[in-house]
């Protein structure tokens, strides 16, 4: 009977050691930037934020390559599929092509 207690209390330890680990790893996984409260975060998901900005684009590789350049860049995304680039501040609304065309879409 002390033997099934030791192993059950064992287990359930076990288990809520895991939860607790498993929560702290989301907590700095899942921290996306978006708009103009950007700062320093460990993990940006540029490419899936870029292909929900670049959906409606009529050339969405194109566009989704240029914004992954500028998410790494600027660390920031703008919201939407189009426009309120100057949420991300100058260093998005500034960046520019070889001929002097915006690079961030």
């Amino acid at each position: 009977m002390a033997l099934r207690l030791l192993i059950l209390l064992a287990v359930l330890l076990f288990c809520v050691a895991q939860v607790s680990s498993d929560a702290e790893i989301q907590d700095h996984q899942t921290q996306v930037v978006k708009g103009a409260n950007r700062r320093l975060l460990p993990f940006l998901d540029c490419g899936g934020l870029c292909k929900d900005r670049c959906t409606l684009h009529s050339r969405p590789n194109v566009c989704t390559r240029a914004c992954g350049t500028c998410c790494v860049r600027c660390k920031c995304v703008p919201p939407g599929t189009s426009g309120n680039r100057e949420m991300c501040g100058k260093c998005y609304t500034d960046m520019t092509t070889h001929g002097n065309k915006t690079k961030c879409p």
